[in-house]
């Protein structure tokens, strides 16, 4: 009997047959689900003086960089809404902006006289009267 059992055939286990194809289609529906939700770009800080504001572009220069003010901008003067036309060359501004697909810089806040710089002054004013 022993020589009828290995007179059979036997067949080879593949292990390469259906894992491999699912993990490959797993791979291609991540990357689609990726391109599907393209991921916005973090807001970059700034903060430095105004050098130039040019009313007519609507754009803001301090240092080497020139941003773009659009309708989407937020513009404050302290804590209260201002408008660009409020800006100040030499003037302190903080803000933050994001950098679009063809290299532009768009302000997404504009701060003039700095963020909250106002409550900064207030709180430190007490603090020294009361170290004196």
């Amino acid at each position: 009997m022993a020589a009828a059992i290995a007179g059979l055939p036997v067949e080879a286990q593949n292990t390469n047959k259906a894992p491999a194809q699912p993990k490959a289609a797993e791979k291609k529906t991540s990357s689609e689900k990726k391109e599907a939700t393209p991921k916005s770009p973090s807001p970059i800080p700034f903060r430095g003086h105004l050098l130039d504001l040019n009313r007519t572009a609507r754009t803001v220069k301090l240092d080497k960089r020139t941003l773009e003010i659009t309708s989407e901008t937020k513009i404050y003067r302290g804590d209260k809404p201002a408008a660009l036309e409020d800006g100040v060359k030499g003037e302190y501004i903080t803000g933050s902006y994001k950098k679009a697909d063809d290299g532009k810089l768009i302000a997404r806040s504009l701060y003039f006289g700095g963020k909250n710089k106002e409550k900064s002054s207030k709180e430190k004013g007490p603090e020294k009267k009361a170290e004196k």
